[in-house]
């Protein structure tokens, strides 16, 4: 049986629409329903749109009428919530945010009391617990605030930062107008960075509209001045980041998960000696590794899947080209914040521009659209198309890849290539892409 509600980053959708508030109340009542203590002390943090306070309430509700007690933690980017949740001795944290989607979207993921994301297992359990009668408890729960948990995730931060010193180091964030538009920069300024910011005034709607790591233009502009040493965009909940040079080149999560393995090795802190990335992952990444002497686990798309790499092998560094880096030994889920404070020790005081952990290889990605699912299966069953994949694996073998995938979600085959220049990276594309269309044309 497959989850209906649960997507690979909890449930989400238009907000007032699908993501109703009863759907909230019972969502959550299910959840804690399902929790093994029979009063659990839940967290709810969210982000900046508009539709989080009725969400907030509603959660809060579906906790309560369980017997659950609810601290309120507010305005928060993701990664705190697992933080706080450890930190406290809590049970279950429930976040309110739909990442790097517009306003009109919201989404609420679960954080078991270990600070990591709910396994598939549970909930499928909790969308079945969902289709039954609501259990009676002999309990109404609280609810209260959280007092001072925004400090203690800047605390959190402090700590595992407090060697950093960015005194003398001017640096541009933009908060897209989301979850870090607080924290980001107060603790960049703790640790003695001179801070301007970008999107950080939001009003409900303005969330990830044209900034934020989705839409990095705005920084880069801003960062071809060369006014800033060194620039950071994050997402709407904080749990990505990208970075830009003084020159106003974009740096992504491979070349930012780069640099931070080369600095871990180096200080004896790469836990097991290897980083778990994804098939998405630049070519030029795992050239990089082999000749660092840095061992490589590939997963599938999506950070739970890199989570559950690192858990298995005792590693601590991961991520995805996005920007969503893990790193276990700080926290149990990815967090932009963080990241791009390991990304500023990893340079030492080093220039970004200059960074030499590797080398990218150009990379097309063409998304080609079926007019159904069924036409999308047999294009990618076609034998013309098995056989032109395997050619250009062939042709591109030790110096380059090829990946051809039916995206999970939408209606589309995804031809991504890599090669050593531009004119063959194009020149493989646009021949696979070729016999793709035609499969897809039966």
């Amino acid at each position: 049986m497959s989850r209906q509600l649960f997507g690979t980053d909890g449930v989400r959708g238009r907000a007032g629409e699908f993501l109703t508030a009863e759907l909230a109340v019972a969502l959550s009542r299910a959840t804690v329903e399902l929790c093994e203590e029979p009063h659990p002390q839940v967290l709810i943090v969210r982000d900046t749109r508009e539709s989080g306070e009725m969400l907030e309430a509603a959660i809060a509700a579906g906790v309560t009428a369980a017997g659950g007690d609810v601290l309120l933690g507010g305005v928060l980017p993701t990664p705190a919530a697992p933080l706080l949740v450890r930190r406290h001795g809590l049970q279950l944290a429930a976040v309110i945010s739909a990442s790097h989607n517009p306003y009109e979207d919201n989404g609420i993921k679960f954080f078991a009391a270990d600070g990591f994301k709910l396994t598939d297992q549970t909930e499928l359990a909790i969308e079945q617990q969902m289709l039954g009668a609501p259990r009676p408890t002999d309990r109404i729960g609280r609810v209260r605030e959280l007092h001072g948990a925004l400090e203690d995730y800047l605390r959190e931060l402090h700590t595992r930062f407090a060697d950093l010193d960015l005194s003398g180091t001017r640096v541009l964030l933009d908060c897209a107008h989301g979850a870090t538009f607080r924290v980001a920069p107060e603790i960049f300024r703790r640790l003695g960075a001179e801070v301007d910011v970008l999107a950080d005034s939001p009003d409900g709607r303005n969330i990830n509209d044209g900034v934020g790591s989705t839409h990095i233009e705005r920084l880069a502009e801003t960062m071809a001045a060369g006014e800033h040493a060194i620039g950071f965009a994050f997402d709407g909940d904080g749990d990505r980041v990208l970075a830009v040079d003084r020159r106003g080149h974009v740096v992504d999560g491979d070349e930012l998960i780069a640099l931070a393995a080369v600095h871990y090795k180096r200080v004896g802190r790469l836990d097991g000696g290897g980083v778990a990335v994804t098939v998405m992952t630049n070519y030029g990444f795992h050239t990089a590794m082999r000749e660092a002497g840095i061992d490589i686990a590939t997963t599938a798309v999506g950070d739970r899947y890199v989570n559950e790499a690192l858990r298995d092998r005792g590693w601590r560094l991961g991520g995805e080209q996005s920007g969503h880096i893990i790193d276990l030994g700080f926290g149990p889920s990815g967090d932009g914040i963080a990241s791009a404070l390991l990304t500023l020790e990893a340079l030492a005081g080093s220039d970004l521009a200059e960074r030499h952990a590797m080398r990218k290889l150009p990379q097309q990605l063409v998304n080609l659209r079926a007019v159904t699912r069924d036409a999308l299966v047999a294009a990618m069953d076609a034998a013309a198309v098995k056989q032109a994949i395997e050619a250009a694996e062939q042709a591109l073998s030790g110096r380059g890849r090829v990946l051809v995938r039916a995206s999970g979600t939408e209606p589309l085959i995804r031809v991504m290539v890599e090669a050593p220049s531009e004119e063959e990276t194009q020149a493989v594309v646009s021949g696979l892409c070729q016999v793709v269309e035609e499969a897809l044309a039966g």
